[in-house]
């Protein structure tokens, strides 16, 4: 079974829900360390990231001045 098609992309799946998470948790802890209390409209938007723009994210981060460079970020990169 664990050779299996469906059960190895149900598993690799998984490990990308468990990376995305993991990368939803560190950054969201990165902006409000940063930022003191983040606006939910801007959790809301950054919560849908995939993994690679959470990556991207992350090496923006410190070049970010204020909140308004956040959602400048976000403005560009995403589609929503």
């Amino acid at each position: 079974m664990q050779e299996s098609v469906i059960y190895q992309d149900i598993l690799q799946k998984g490990e990308e829900r468990g990376e995305q998470k993991e990368a939803l948790k560190y950054t969201l802890r990165l902006l409000n360390r940063r930022f003191s209390e983040i606006d939910a409209s801007i959790i809301e938007r950054v919560r849908v990231l995939s993994t690679e723009q959470l990556e991207a994210l992350g090496e923006e981060f410190f070049s970010f001045s204020n909140k308004s460079d956040l959602e400048a970020w976000l403005e560009e990169n995403t589609s929503s």
